[in-house]
């Protein structure tokens, strides 16, 4: 056969292959999920089990969920936000950006006051009181304008009567784990997080103390499908793998607890 018959022959091989795999790219599928940061710890591994199940692949984006909120107003290309409360969700429902049947509450979040291990004060012991103690002078929360945790962390210290007393020490992250990385990296003595990113192997040596749920409203995590989105079939079914099937296992491995049994956003939009 002559050698540029066979040259040919390679070539229409290689195309053949590389459509091939194109094929099997586009059928395997991706969605962008745009996640609350307070998920940072344990979504990556929710994606990769959900992932190794069905083949699509989650592209993950962490931040707060009231710049998501913003962005996704102006477009940004997402199929599923997780948000760490009821309210951003539900105000994309509401204004027409999320798809009204699919809001969903996936966890229960709670915060907690951690302090490193070489903390004077144990919050187990002393609680609050513990921000009140001298060498504490700055404490992290996530900024309240934008990140329900920040907001649920302001609440709780109002519902204490510290408010006053803490407020000229309070440092803000962007969102909850930047808040957490302010006082893992030592510029903060004290924060209250969410308390999910305490099982963090960084911050799993630190002293901690679980604040009572009844001084802050609950925080309902609750994600919804997008109007825009892209793929809206397999967003559907990562939110059912996150909120009904293996996803809800190891949410409550890092601190989130179960919503109620068919449990609606209290804001939800009707």
């Amino acid at each position: 056969m002559p050698a540029r018959t066979i040259s040919c022959l390679s070539v229409s091989a290689l195309l053949m292959f590389l459509c091939a795999n194109v094929s099997g790219a586009e059928q395997r599928g991706q969605i962008r999920v745009a996640a609350a940061s307070d998920l940072q710890v344990v979504m990556p591994e929710i994606a990769a089990a959900f992932e190794s199940k069905t083949g699509t692949h989650v592209e993950l984006i962490f931040g707060s969920s009231g710049n998501f909120f913003a962005q996704i107003q102006n477009g940004a290309p997402f199929d599923a936000f997780f948000s760490a409360d009821s309210e951003f969700p539900d105000k994309l429902v509401r204004t027409g950006l999320a798809e009204p049947r699919s809001a969903v509450v996936y966890a229960i979040g709670s915060l907690v006051l951690w302090m490193p291990p070489s903390a004077k004060c144990d919050p187990q012991v002393k609680k609050w009181n513990c921000l009140l103690e001298p060498n504490v002078s700055r404490v992290a929360i996530a900024n309240p304008a934008h990140a329900p945790y920040g907001r649920a962390a302001v609440q709780a210290l109002e519902s204490a009567h510290l408010y006053d007393q803490v407020h000229a020490k309070l440092v803000l992250g962007e969102n909850i784990s930047q808040a957490a990385q302010f006082v893992h990296s030592g510029n903060a003595q004290a924060g209250i997080l969410a308390y999910s990113h305490v099982h963090s192997p960084a911050m799993r040596g630190g002293r901690q103390w679980e604040i009572p749920k009844d001084s802050y409203p609950p925080i309902e995590q609750t994600v919804v499908v997008l109007k825009a989105a892209k793929e809206k079939s397999a967003a559907e079914d990562f939110i059912e793998f996150v909120s009904e099937g293996p996803g809800r296992a190891l949410l409550q491995q890092y601190g989130f607890q179960p919503p109620p049994a068919h449990s609606e956003p209290t804001t939800r939009h009707k």
